[in-house]
């Protein structure tokens, strides 16, 4: 029997060596170089023998030392600036990362994932991990109005994939992206078609080229459906529940409040409908709420949200093989996305 505490002490299992397989399979350790590294220099049952011994020792290649030998790493990277705070209930990253993570397993590519403060810290970010060769590329989210990041990837050399669509196209950078417009003018549609005259969207955060995107798509669509500019507007936030209840209370305080509220995400919608059930305002005989992205909270609220519904892992497992497309030594691409469905549910009707 053990002493207590020995088991805490015990030294972490020494992973198998070169020189292990070398004298396992009885060969030389430059043998076992030239199999694993599939270069000249040993038989073809040679190699089968060294590979088949590796194997069963467990042995895997040293990334790091890959790199550095001008091999690939094997791994991607994510870095996601936003504030670690409003991820906590966001189903969209998680869904959008099971795409990438997918698509990227299947070549034996791991997914190096971070989240920071802000967009000077990401760029530091990949800064090192260029210096210390830890990824072979990257897939860029949250594209801004002034992004930084395509030139400087770019400068780096650094093969990057720009995910939800740059303000400008940038010709050295592949992008995978959403038509925000459509979407935009779907929902407005339904509203429209409904009976709603005051409309409202909580869009997400400030100077992301996707927020712009809805801001603007709303007052063209409003515009061409005659519209008044006054009842129909866009507040920003940070994309948690507390600030959508907050812009949710400032907007029904208005004079003369809309009768229809568009939410840049599931969460804020959940939030906004919760402000509604506060103020004893019916959904929807008082107020008709539309969430952008689809999830479970949508599905469970009491009444079920009306939501925009796209293939979210499906859009990450789009990015990913356009990364991988880009490693390959691909073109420079722009590639769109599946446009997503209103599915109506039930709180949406007329005014």
């Amino acid at each position: 029997m053990s002493a207590p505490g020995e088991a805490a002490r015990r030294k972490p299992a020494r992973r198998p060596t070169i020189k292990d397989i070398a004298r396992r399979a009885g060969v030389s350790e430059s043998a076992v170089s030239f199999a694993l590294n599939d270069r000249p220099g040993v038989s073809q049952d040679t190699r089968a023998r060294i590979r088949r011994v590796a194997q069963e020792l467990g042995w895997q290649a040293n990334s790091a030392a890959r790199a550095l030998s001008g091999e690939r790493a094997g791994c991607a990277g994510l870095v996601l600036a936003r504030p670690a705070r409003t991820l906590g209930v966001e189903s969209f990253f998680l869904q959008l990362v099971s795409g990438i993570q997918e698509v990227l397993s299947t070549r034996r590519t791991a997914l190096l994932f971070q989240v920071v403060e802000d967009l000077e810290t990401e760029c530091a970010l990949y800064r090192r991990w260029w210096a210390e060769r830890r990824v072979d590329g990257v897939l860029v989210v949250d594209p801004r109005t002034r992004d930084p990041r395509p030139q400087l990837l770019a400068s780096l050399g650094l093969p990057a994939v720009v995910v939800g669509g740059l303000a400008a196209p940038d010709p050295a950078t592949s992008t995978v992206w959403a038509d925000d417009a459509k979407a935009m003018a779907r929902v407005l549609d339904h509203l429209h078609g409904l009976g709603h005259r005051r409309i409202a969207h909580v869009a997400g955060m400030p100077g992301l080229a996707h927020t712009e995107r809805r801001i603007r798509s709303l007052r063209t669509e409003a515009d061409r459906r005659g519209l008044d500019a006054r009842h129909v507007r866009s507040v920003t936030t940070d994309y948690s529940d507390a600030e959508g209840a907050e812009a949710t209370r400032r907007i029904l305080d208005a004079a003369e409040p809309p009768t229809a509220i568009i939410y840049d995400n599931d969460v804020m919608a959940v939030a906004g409908a919760s402000v509604a059930a506060e103020r004893g305002i019916a959904v929807p005989g008082g107020l008709s709420i539309v969430a952008w992205d689809d999830s479970a909270l949508c599905r469970v609220t009491h009444p079920r949200l009306t939501a925009l519904v796209r293939d979210t892992p499906g859009f990450g497992r789009l990015a990913a093989q356009e990364l991988l497309a880009v490693l390959d030594g691909g073109p420079v691409r722009t590639v769109q996305g599946e446009l997503p469905h209103l599915e109506a549910r039930e709180s949406t009707g007329a005014p």
